[in-house]
């Protein structure tokens, strides 16, 4: 389970580049019920989502040339700057070089050697999320990939994680589960599975993070993303032992999944 006592390399951020920040909000505060607030045109219309209050997670303009819009997974780190000198010793690439986040931060984003673009936060006066894994927050972290044995390599040597194999159903290959370094099973934060690149239309064949969200419905839930212009990709479906979840894309492309968790 992903929580708000951060740890080195567990999920602690995570906003979405957006080409329209107006729209992008008006569509996520449909479908989760989150509150936006905006920092203002000082901070280029960078804008936090709230749930019951708590900060889940932003939304800012897509400035990069040629980027799709994407949720943005940030990773917490002690010292962003040896991480991205670690990300550049192990064939990754530095996307975003570490820069200070006003007095909350410092951060950093890059990519990885397969192409999936990930980032990563070292708090100051702001930690983090204030509110996961629970309905309308981030729940699982989940990276899709052409090359799993080089992914668990790249991100356990630079985070240090853990990952256990747990077979696909119908014999569809493995999925393996992410663990932070040195924690229990119960603090399982996410997953990475090996796909061929003709899969991975999204990014053109190369690897991709993406987040998923804890909901009360499901299939209510996909209502609300379609009657909003978003669509789905695959689902709703019930997988056992995980619960009834959909991939879904937002209006502009987006990718994110929606997840009744199974009862324990």
């Amino acid at each position: 389970m992903i929580t708000t006592d951060f740890v080195p390399g567990s999920p602690c951020w995570l906003d979405l580049g957006a080409p329209d920040v107006d729209a992008a909000t008006a569509f996520y505060t449909a479908v989760f019920g989150w509150e936006a607030q905006s920092y203002g045109p000082e901070a280029g219309g960078y804008t936090s989502f709230r749930h019951g209050g708590k900060t889940v997670g932003a939304v800012g303009p897509l400035n990069e040339e040629g980027a799709r819009s994407a949720w943005m997974l940030y990773f917490n780190t002690p010292d962003a700057d040896a991480t991205a000198q670690a990300v550049e010793r192990m064939g990754g690439t530095v996307r975003v070089q570490p820069m200070d986040a006003g007095e909350d931060g410092r951060m950093a984003q890059f990519t990885d050697p397969q192409g999936g673009q990930f980032a990563v936060w070292q708090p100051a006066a702001q930690p983090g999320l204030e509110a996961v894994d629970e309905p309308g927050t981030l729940s699982w972290t989940e990276l899709y990939t052409t090359d799993a044995d080089a992914a668990r390599q790249f991100y356990g040597e630079l985070f240090g994680w853990q990952t256990e194999a747990m077979p696909m159903p119908g014999a569809e290959g493995t999925y393996w589960l992410i663990t932070p370094a040195a924690l229990p099973q119960e603090r399982m934060q996410g997953g990475l599975m090996q796909l061929a690149a003709e899969h991975l239309a999204l990014t053109g064949g190369r690897a991709y993070w993406h987040p998923v969200f804890a909901v009360a419905d499901c299939d209510s839930t996909v209502a609300e993303v379609t009657g909003s212009g978003g669509s789905v990709q695959m689902g709703p479906e019930d997988v056992p032992g995980v619960g009834r979840l959909a991939v879904c894309l937002d209006p502009s492309g987006a990718d994110f999944v929606v997840l009744k968790p199974s009862p324990n």
